[in-house]
């Protein structure tokens, strides 16, 4: 059960999300975009969409510390555990809890304007449970982690931290999850379901940049108002070409 749960689940949603991105791509390109409901609605969005992205950025970027830098590598620069894991618990709930309200204000507006309603798909409801379970739990995990650590329970950086990183290097160490708490445990499977529903919902505009216009020409824009033309009017007749 270990292997399954800590190997091959985690290795098949892996797949899913690069395969599904690569068949989304492909095969629906007029439909990788983020479905905008702007025009429907725009107060609530206003509030909700910064709170939650900006939220997420920082949640993410406190899972790219708390899991691919080493312990050792954060010591080597001076920050020991306790003020390690006090700046987690403070950044954590921060993000967290910007992210948790911003996706509460998107899923009531979404329920309650009934255009935007209409225009959710059940794929976008089954993501949004994935997505806020997964925020929770690793609110959750955040307090009672850091608790754990500074008690002596149970240190994460030591635990899942490590078997994420043998995950990636395709050498997992099941033991690892399997000794983790039960918190941890389910984070990381919401978090890999996620992952698996992500290349079929609107969540691919993550993988979305206009890049496009940083090299695109310049548009020209031509009057037919006669006192926008230049100094002289026109002559009557065709232009000459070359």
């Amino acid at each position: 059960m270990d292997v399954f749960l800590w190997v091959i689940v985690p290795y098949l949603c892996l797949a899913t999300f690069v395969v599904g991105h690569f068949w989304r791509y492909r095969y629906d390109k007029f439909g990788w975009t983020t479905r905008s409901s702007q025009l429907y609605e725009d107060r609530m969005l206003r509030i909700g969409s910064p709170l939650f992205h900006f939220g997420m950025l920082g949640v993410v970027g406190g899972h790219v510390i708390g899991l691919l830098i080493p312990r050792g590598w954060t010591e080597a620069v001076g920050m020991d555990d306790h003020l390690y894991h006090y700046v987690a618990v403070i950044g954590g709930l921060l993000a967290g809890i910007a992210a948790t309200v911003g996706l509460v204000i998107l899923i009531y507006r979404r329920r309650t304007v009934g255009p935007v309603f209409s225009a959710t798909t059940a794929m976008d409801k089954v993501m949004y449970l994935f997505l806020g379970a997964a925020i929770v739990l690793g609110m959750w995990n955040t307090i009672a982690g850091s608790i754990f650590t500074l008690g002596g329970e149970y240190n994460y950086r030591e635990g899942v931290s490590v078997w994420y990183r043998s995950f990636l290097a395709f050498n997992p160490d099941p033991e690892l999850m399997a000794d983790a708490p039960i918190g941890f445990q389910l984070h990381a499977l919401v978090a890999f379901g996620l992952f698996a529903l992500w290349p079929f919902t609107r969540l691919v505009h993550v993988f979305s940049a206009p890049v496009g216009y940083l090299t695109r020409p310049y548009i020209v824009y031509r009057s037919r108002d006669d006192d926008q033309l230049g100094s002289h009017k026109p002559r009557r007749g065709w232009d000459r070409v070359g």
